[in-house]
């Protein structure tokens, strides 16, 4: 397991889920080396999702990426992932072994900033930017919003939700992270 500062946090984040996990090993190739990869698969049983796990950082690290778990410090830790990904709750500095880890909390609003910055998280993943398929009917930040909720976080932030290259770019967001925007899978009328 490697160390990172979290000023060296990646820019663009891949989430893995059921949606995106045949493709996985294809987009990670395609990534910017150094990149990170937020692994949740939350559809898996805990056997199958701890294998999957394993290959899937393999073949990350061989990238250069950090390789972040959904879960607390303490299952990232046993995992041999970089960091832990979750709510603030979840991501309270334990021992002192544990606070080199890279802890990246999940935050909606300015309540939940708050908390990450209490638990003095490394970054925020602020959600969702845009409209999303993760959460249907969820209502978005919006650039606007985004940017005011950005201001006010007093740690590094990772854009969320409908994310993609142009996105991030029309946010003026250094850190963005997506399922599916990185890459998509090709309709049936497209030739693979």
């Amino acid at each position: 397991m490697r160390r990172r500062h979290p000023l060296d946090l990646p820019c663009i984040w891949l989430v893995s889920d059921a949606r995106n996990d045949e493709h996985l090993p294809a987009i990670i190739a395609g990534m910017p080396r150094g990149s990170g990869l937020i692994f949740r698969h939350y559809h898996l049983s805990p056997r199958e999702r701890r294998v999957r796990f394993a290959q899937l950082a393999r073949i990350a690290r061989a990238r250069g990426f950090a390789v972040v778990l959904a879960g607390g410090i303490a299952e990232a830790r046993h995992w041999r992932a970089d960091g832990a990904y979750g709510p603030p709750e979840r991501l309270a500095r334990g021992t002192a072994g544990q606070s080199a880890m890279i802890r990246l909390a999940t935050a909606h609003s300015l309540a939940e900033i708050a908390a990450a910055r209490r638990v003095r998280a490394d970054a925020i993943l602020l959600s969702p930017a845009f409209a999303t398929t993760s959460h249907p009917g969820a209502r978005p930040l919006g650039p606007l919003r985004w940017r005011m909720l950005v201001m006010r976080a007093g740690l590094p932030v990772i854009a969320l939700g409908g994310m993609d290259a142009k996105r991030a770019r029309r946010l003026g967001a250094a850190r963005w992270a997506a399922i599916s925007g990185i890459w998509r899978k090709p309709s049936r009328n497209q030739d693979s």
